[in-house]
C-alpha cells in the first residue's frame, strides 16, 4: 500500500522566544516493512542541523529558529510504500540491546493491578511460547482499558489508565509495556501514523502501539487499541521507552512565555 503524510504541528507563544531549539523524530524508519518514496520535514526560518541514526535505530535530526519566535509551524509531507509483515520489525539496524527495555519508566511502571492483570491473562498460557504470551497480554489489555479520547492527559501513567479502565493508545501502549515487563519480556513504545477511516481501526492519525521482543523473532509490534500487529496501515517513526521519550519532537526555548501547540495528521491510502 502507498500512504501519504501531511503532519503540522503549529507553535505559538504568547511572548515572543530568543530562539527554539527541536530534536526530531519525524522520519520513518528504515525497514522491510516500509519504504519511503517522497519525504520532506521543513519549517520557515529554521535552521537544520545534525541528523544521525541512533542507537535503536531511529533517524533524529536537530531543528533550531533564532528570535523573535512567536510562531513555528513544523510541517510533514511524504509519501511511504508499505508491506504487512504481520508485526515483526525487519531489516531494523540497531544496537540497543533488548534488554535496556526491560526497565519500566514512572509511565510504565507495573503496580499490584498491572501486575495481576498479566498473571490472570497468562494463567492459562500453559508451555505456550512468548509469542502466544504477548498476544494474551495485548487481549487483556484490550479489554482492560476502553478507548476512549480526552478522558486521560499526556502525563497519564499505566496504572491510572488502568483503574479508570478507559484511555487513548498512548494508555494501551503504556499499559502493553508495564504487563510484559512485569513477566520478564522487553517492551518499547513506538510512535508512527495509521489509516483510519471506516469501521477497519479506532484512533487518530497520529498513533502509537507496543513493541515486545519475542526469542527467534525480535521485536513485534502490538496495537490493543486496534485488536492487531500493525500492518500495511501503519507507518513506524520511532521508539523509546514511553511516550516522552519516543516524541517526535521534543525541544527546549528561551524566553519567558507560555507554549501552545496545535497538531494536524491525515493519512490517506493513494491509488
Amino acid at each position: 500500500m502507498r500512504l501519504s503524510v501531511r503532519h503540522t504541528t503549529i507553535y505559538r507563544f504568547d511572548a515572543p522566544m530568543r530562539f527554539v531549539t527541536q530534536s526530531h523524530r519525524l522520519t520513518p524508519s528504515t525497514c522491510t516493512s516500509q519504504r519511503i518514496v517522497a519525504w520532506e520535514v521543513g519549517a520557515e526560518g529554521a535552521v537544520f542541523g545534525a541528523s544521525f541514526v541512533d542507537g535503536a535505530g531511529d533517524r533524529v535530526t536537530t531543528m533550531t529558529v533564532e528570535g523573535p519566535v512567536e510562531r513555528i509551524d513544523v510541517t510533514v509531507t511524504g509519501e511511504v510504500e508499505t508491506f504487512d509483515a504481520a508485526g515483526v520489525l525487519r531489516g531494523h539496524r540497531e544496537i540497543v540491546s533488548p534488554r535496556t527495555y526491560l526497565r519500566p519508566t514512572q509511565r510504565t511502571k507495573a503496580n499490584g493491578a498491572l501486575g495481576e492483570l498479566a498473571a490472570g491473562a497468562l494463567a492459562a498460557a500453559g508451555e505456550e511460547g512468548d509469542l502466544a504470551r504477548a498476544h494474551l497480554l495485548a487481549a487483556a489489555v484490550a479489554e482492560a482499558i476502553a478507548y476512549a479520547p480526552g478522558t486521560t492527559e499526556a502525563h497519564t501513567t499505566a496504572a491510572e489508565a488502568l483503574e479508570q479502565g478507559r484511555g487513548v493508545c498512548q494508555d494501551h501502549a503504556h499499559a502493553m509495556i508495564a504487563l510484559a515487563q512485569s513477566v520478564g519480556l522487553p517492551a518499547r513504545y513506538v510512535t508512527g501514523y495509521l489509516l483510519t477511516g471506516g469501521e477497519e481501526g479506532i484512533g487518530e492519525a497520529s498513533h502509537a502501539w507496543a513493541e515486545l521482543h519475542v526469542e527467534g523473532l525480535g521485536w513485534v509490534g502490538f496495537d490493543p487499541a486496534n485488536r492487531c500487529c500493525p500492518d500495511d496501515r501503519y507507518i513506524r517513526l520511532g521508539s523509546g521507552r514511553d511516550a516522552l521519550d519516543a516524541a517526535p519532537i521534543r525541544g527546549v526555548s528561551r524566553g519567558g512565555g507560555t507554549e501552545a501547540m496545535d497538531v494536524t495528521v491525515v493519512v490517506a491510502a493513494q491509488q
